[in-house]
């Protein structure tokens, strides 16, 4: 699907990759829904991109995402791709996981997702089609210490989204799922249990150096212009699978 004229959601809109996609998407003509949790934050990027809305909405709430996707659809009157970026991050080792936050990881993470896909379905079937894109992680391809929490929750988004890319391909609901790698957001500073996690790797560490989210978000588009279910921020990335 190309973008231009298209109703676009993005989730996390007001910082970090999904900054990056706002920005990008409306460069590309393209008509954007900006939506997180910072109201203040949203109207000043409103301003700033040209036919954008600000819709504060918490993606933990049943009642604000499905109204995030409904107040959409009547400001515009119909809804062409759903982004999902909002998340956050854990880092712990497995015995210190503190299950109350891992509940909440998940609400936010994967019942997110997945509410608001539930809510953006119906209207996109009645439109003929759409595409639903879910932002994981390459965390959720690997198995690196300290990330079983975060890991575990981004496999079950991915595993939401191939699923749904199969079930919805005879509505032409196009749904996929993109992989980041290590980007430059303020991803670190929101992670539950974060006090020793470095975003920005060591020269020595054996991890590349992080990509920009500008970087993500030019890899989200192409996901939506092929139709694939899967996108990865790096081909080598494949090769973690």
């Amino acid at each position: 699907m190309e973008v231009r004229d298209k109703i676009v959601i993005v989730t996390g809109a007001s910082s970090g990759i999904g900054l990056a996609t706002a920005r990008l998407l409306t460069g590309k003509r393209a008509k954007v829904a900006l939506v997180a949790r910072s109201k203040e934050k949203l109207e000043d990027l409103s301003k700033e991109l040209a036919g954008s809305v600000a819709i504060p909405a918490d993606m933990t709430k049943e009642q604000d995402i499905r109204g995030m996707v409904e107040e959409t659809v009547n400001h515009y009157g119909r809804l062409d791709i759903l982004i999902n970026n909002a998340g956050r991050g854990y880092d712990a080792p497995l015995e210190r996981i503190d299950t109350a936050k891992y509940r909440e990881l998940f609400q936010l993470d994967v019942i997110g997702p997945l509410v608001a896909m539930q809510a953006a379905i119906p209207i996109m079937r009645n439109q003929g089609g759409g595409v639903i894109v879910n932002v994981s992680s390459g965390t959720s391809l690997m198995h690196l210490p300290n990330m079983s929490a975060y890991s575990s929750v981004k496999r079950a988004l991915n595993a939401i989204t191939l699923t749904a890319c199969e079930e919805l391909a005879r509505d032409n609901i196009k749904v996929s799922v993109v992989y980041p790698y290590i980007t430059l957001t303020d991803f670190n500073k929101n992670m539950v249990g974060a006090a020793d996690f470095v975003e920005t790797p060591a020269e020595d560490s054996g991890f590349r150096p992080p990509d920009a989210p500008e970087h993500v978000a030019q890899r989200i588009i192409e996901v939506i212009r092929s139709g694939g279910p899967e996108i990865f921020a790096h081909d080598w990335m494949k090769n973690l699978h």
